[in-house]
Formats: C-alpha cells, sequence, structure tokens
C-alpha cells in the first residue's frame, strides 16, 4: 500500500481472527513506528507487546475486577467527561458500532456485552501496551509523542495487512495489567493497542467514522 491507501483505508478494527501473529512482523512494525517524530528526541515511550497466556490473565483480570466493581485505576489522566460536539461525536460513533452489531438501545446485556469486549481487548491475539518513562509525567510534551508513536504505529501495521484499536478499557486495572505483563516500576501505562488480523466478516468493522473536513478543522493565515 502507498501512504495514501493506509492513510485513507485504516479503521479501528474491533473483531479479530485467532491466528497468531509473527514476533518478527510485529518488530518490523514497531521499527516503522518508532520513526516517529518526538520532543528533542527525547523517545519517550517503551512498548510491552503481549500475547497468549499472560493476555489472557490480563483479560480475565480486568472483567472480573470490572464487574465486581472494583473502581478504574488508570495511570494516565482520565480528564473530564466530553461535553458539546465531542460529546456529539462520541455517541454518533457509539450508534454506528451499536447499529452495525445489532445492539438496541435497550438491550443492556449485549451492551454490557460490548463494554467487556473492550476490557477483553477486544479479543485480539496481541495486545501492545505503550507506557512511558516516570521520570517524565507531568511534561506536556510525553503524551503529544505518545499519540505520535500510537499513530505511527496503527498505521504501521494497516500497511501489514494488520488491523489495530487503540482503548483505554484494556488498562483501566492497573495493578492487574502490571502484574502479567510484568511492567516495570519506573513506567507509566498510558494506553492499549489491540493488534491482530482483521475479520472482515465482524459487522463492527465496516464502521467508518466521518471526519472533520479541512474547512472545520483548519485556519489559513496570509494566504491569497
Amino acid at each position: 500500500m502507498n501512504y495514501d491507501e493506509v492513510i485513507f483505508g485504516r479503521r479501528s478494527i474491533r473483531g479479530y481472527k485467532p491466528d497468531p501473529v509473527p514476533r518478527e512482523l510485529i518488530e518490523e512494525i514497531l521499527t516503522l513506528a518508532m520513526r516517529a517524530p518526538s520532543s528533542m528526541n527525547t523517545q519517550p515511550w517503551n512498548f510491552y507487546v503481549i500475547t497468549g497466556e499472560p493476555l489472557d490473565r490480563i483479560r480475565r483480570g480486568n472483567t472480573e475486577r470490572m464487574l465486581a466493581g472494583v473502581p478504574q485505576s488508570r495511570e494516565f489522566r482520565t480528564g473530564s467527561a466530553f461535553e458539546g460536539k465531542h460529546r456529539e461525536r462520541q455517541v454518533e460513533v457509539a450508534k454506528q458500532l451499536f447499529g452495525a452489531m445489532g445492539i438496541a438501545r435497550d438491550d443492556a446485556e449485549k451492551r454490557q456485552d460490548w463494554v467487556l469486549r473492550g476490557f477483553r481487548q477486544f479479543d485480539a491475539p496481541v495486545c501492545v501496551i505503550i507506557t512511558y518513562d516516570k521520570v517524565l509525567d507531568g511534561s506536556d510534551d510525553t503524551p503529544f509523542d505518545c499519540g505520535a508513536v500510537a499513530t505511527a504505529l496503527v498505521n504501521a501495521a494497516w500497511s501489514r495487512g494488520l488491523g489495530t484499536v487503540i482503548n483505554s478499557q484494556g488498562i483501566m486495572q492497573s495493578p492487574v495489567v502490571r502484574e502479567h505483563a510484568g511492567i516495570a516500576d519506573d513506567q507509566v501505562i498510558m494506553k492499549s493497542i489491540a493488534l491482530g488480523w482483521p475479520d472482515m466478516d465482524f459487522p463492527s468493522n465496516s464502521v467508518v467514522p466521518p471526519r472533520k473536513s479541512v474547512a472545520e478543522a483548519a485556519t489559513f493565515v496570509g494566504f491569497d
């Protein structure tokens, strides 16, 4: 794929085939992703790439604790709930996903099952946990840089035929993630990325949310 095909073709994948992903291919994708820019070349990111039984233990721990009502313990700040147009976009994509999956508004059981899929990293065969060095905690540049490497990672994966979805549900129970992924004490857990071969028969994988236009997003100054 050329660059335009990757950018316009990629979408978030929430249904995966069970086939394993070769470590060598993941290393190739990470090599591409780490060409992302970072502030003054600090390269604050690290990756914990998890599969197999350790990932299954994280899935179980996440879902069991959430169902038991254990409060979420994300390590990177969550911020306040979305409002206004940002909330509208959030609701719109949820409607698209629920529509594709045939989940009715009043179907509490299916809605909960959908939420739990997120805590299971959407049953993907691989989960990539992005962390950053704790000594950089509080730096505004650090999350910006980690966002850049996450974007580069999902695009690199798509260019190799793999699907991803960036999510936070997979790291809501950080003690579980730390224990089973062996995350070092000098790291802050920031995001998780589910990764695997897309199952394009899975209904929600057809959803491609609309994007803002350049006219809506950009202000041009000093142009004729």
